[in-house]
């Protein structure tokens, strides 16, 4: 049997990631550290004056999707799965960072003019990183609105709490710094500090690793790249 992982992506991120562990002959356990609600809006996105849109997550690509109806706008995505999220949602003329949040700007920077209009960007309430602070030197005006929520969770399942305290979990994934901080809540609630000595933790970012120090793990791997396949080569290594 394979190493048992444990991934703490959100549920309507996950159907590709855990189809990829599997090929790869892993055994997978779950525990969405955030929780994805899509509320009802009486407000209507205001497009008025907008020449492109930003995402910064397949989840904002989702929301835009169940509220507007609009898909002939070029989008500027940050990475490859949320560009693919795009593409299945109708639009066209998609463009991807194929990275983090600095490389969508840069994006942005070398193929955007900020004289043609603003940029509109669906997010979360809470957003990792200041995509228009990394902008605002170069003219550009981005217009976020919130247009889903991320609520971390509260719990862990029960099948992971008895994996984790028989030391059974050989690696975790995490893919965002609240992601983190949520994990380290639980198990500091749970009192399992102690049993991820045998634990590797897989993070997609220094800044995700930075929200885990306060855990002691076995291994601490970061993707080279803030991608999905870059991980899974982070925890390929972490068994190597």
């Amino acid at each position: 049997m394979g190493p048992l992982i444990l991934n703490t992506r959100p549920e309507t991120d996950s159907q590709e990631l855990e189809a990829a562990l599997l090929a790869r002959g892993y055994r997978l356990l779950s525990a969405p550290m955030l929780r994805i609600e899509f509320p009802p809006h009486t407000d209507c996105l205001d497009l008025a004056g907008v020449q492109a849109l930003i995402f910064t997550s397949a989840n904002g690509v989702r929301a835009f999707a169940k509220q507007c109806d609009a898909r002939h706008y070029p989008v500027l995505c940050v990475g490859d799965a949320t560009a693919r999220m795009a593409r299945q949602a109708g639009f066209g003329d998609i463009r991807s960072a194929d990275g983090d949040i600095e490389d969508l700007a840069r994006l942005i920077g070398d193929q955007i003019d900020p004289a043609k209009g603003d940029l509109f960007h669906p997010a979360a309430r809470k957003v990792a990183g200041d995509l228009g602070s990394l902008l605002q030197d170069r003219g550009f005006n981005i217009r976020r609105q919130t247009v889903y929520e991320a609520v971390p969770s509260d719990h862990l399942p029960d099948d992971v709490v008895t994996a984790i305290s028989a030391h059974h979990v050989d690696a975790v994934l995490f893919f965002s710094p609240r992601t983190a901080i949520s994990f380290v809540k639980l198990i500091e609630r749970y009192k399992l500090e102690k049993d991820l000595v045998g634990t590797s933790a897989i993070c997609l970012s220094e800044a995700v690793k930075d929200r885990l120090g306060v855990l002691t793990w076995h291994k601490t791997e970061v993707a080279k790249h803030p991608t999905q396949e870059y991980l899974l080569s982070a925890l390929e290594n972490a068994f190597a």
